[in-house]
């Protein structure tokens, strides 16, 4: 990946707008040693930002302080689920504070090597649905295709650890590689509903994506295309007007975004955003429950509210799934819960997501919440609201 690309007017003008709101330069980067003399247009360009991610201890180290906990969690993560940290997420980075909610997606630390006795490797059972090569199949209308195996940015508690982390630096060779999958789904007229995920689908390149939406669209069955990523989070200089333009040749699709805490709603994630609002597709979030970072009913309440700012509606808060070396993430169902309780009535009905249980071994979305229902009988309900107060429901 070249560093000296050809910048367009786009770029100039998106550059522009980034140097308005953030001053001669997008944030405060040039406090960090690491990018003190990094241009203004280099921080600017996704390939820059994956070419430099944070991936040593040496580097991480010129960033944070880092614990005894952390720099063995570092040494620790090797081959696949390695650190790999984006410039744009290090520098939102406390670097005094362990618990950092930023800090702790991003950093392994020696936790990840203690695995508890009922956590899997694979605890979706997505392994045993799997029909072809890069593809799951669940449900009935709809199936899960696993573009990439690459992310920008490789969160700890990621419950595809199995399958994440191997880097793939020919992705403009390997269409052929869904084949099989494309094939599966064109032999399948009940299949209507297409969510491309992976690994992050948009840290592929643009003509390698276009090719596989074309084929895509092509299925007159498929009704539904959704993306599942987490890059206008962790690198939102990928959604360019480039990106935009291409994705919009294949409307509608819907894109789910993975918001974990509110300190991820920065100026530079919200142009992004609202780039890909402006260019109508609709956003959703799908949010995972984590033990320290956003276990909060306060912090989730202004989780989905800045969501709504945005023009990202919440979708989904999910519990986090059993996969080995994530015991330290994972809270109490019980939480859950209440965090749900602490929304419903509390805030706006938008900004109240549904919290599910992924079933261990391959059961899917289970819905979990509190219960309004007090008591049923013939033609009568029992019921509460968000204050406690008692109402009767006669049919």
């Amino acid at each position: 990946m070249e560093n000296n690309t050809v910048i367009t007017d786009n770029q100039k003008l998106l550059s522009e707008n980034i140097i308005a709101l953030y001053g001669k330069r997008s944030r405060d980067y040039q406090q960090i040693n690491l990018y003190k003399d990094v241009n203004p247009l280099d921080w600017e360009d996704w390939r820059w930002q994956v070419k430099n991610r944070i991936t040593k201890l040496d580097q991480i180290a010129q960033v944070v302080k880092l614990t005894p906990q952390e720099e063995e969690g570092i040494k620790s993560a090797k081959g696949r689920m390695a650190m790999a940290i984006t410039p744009y997420w290090a520098v939102l980075i406390d670097a005094e504070d362990p618990n950092c909610p930023i800090r702790r997606q991003a950093i392994p630390t020696a936790n990840e090597f203690q695995v508890g006795p009922h956590e899997m490797v694979d605890p979706c059972g997505e392994d045993n649905d799997s029909p072809a090569p890069h593809l799951i199949h669940r449900y009935p209308d709809r199936v899960l295709l696993l573009a990439t195996e690459a992310c920008a940015m490789y969160c700890r508690h990621c419950t595809r650890r199995r399958l994440v982390g191997n880097e793939e630096r020919s992705e403009t060779s390997s269409n052929n590689k869904w084949d099989a999958a494309l094939d599966y789904i064109r032999s399948n007229k009940k299949i209507r509903d297409v969510l491309i995920s992976g690994g992050d689908p948009l840290i592929l390149e643009e003509e390698v994506l276009d090719d596989l939406l074309k084929k895509l669209r092509s299925i007159s069955s498929v009704e539904f295309l959704r993306l599942g990523t987490r890059v206008p989070v962790t690198l939102p200089q990928r959604i360019t007007e480039s990106l935009v333009t291409m994705l919009k040749k294949y409307a509608p699709i819907w894109i789910s975004i993975h918001f974990n805490h509110p300190k991820e709603i920065t100026k530079r994630s919200k142009i992004a955003c609202d780039m890909l609002s402006d260019s109508g597709f609709p956003l959703g979030s799908q949010t995972v429950l984590l033990q320290g970072v956003n276990d909060r009913p306060y912090i989730m309440r202004k989780l989905m509210q800045e969501l709504l700012k945005i023009r990202v509606r919440p979708y989904y808060i999910y519990q986090c799934d059993p996969v080995r070396g994530t015991g330290h993430f994972r809270t109490p169902v019980s939480v859950g819960i209440n965090i749900i309780e602490k929304l419903r009535g509390h805030t706006s009905g938008y900004a109240v997501p549904t919290y599910v249980i992924d079933g261990p071994g391959g059961g899917g979305k289970i819905p979990v919440g509190p219960n309004y229902v007090l008591s049923q009988a013939k033609g009568k309900y029992v019921l509460r609201n968000y204050r406690s107060k008692i109402y009767t429901y006669l049919e």
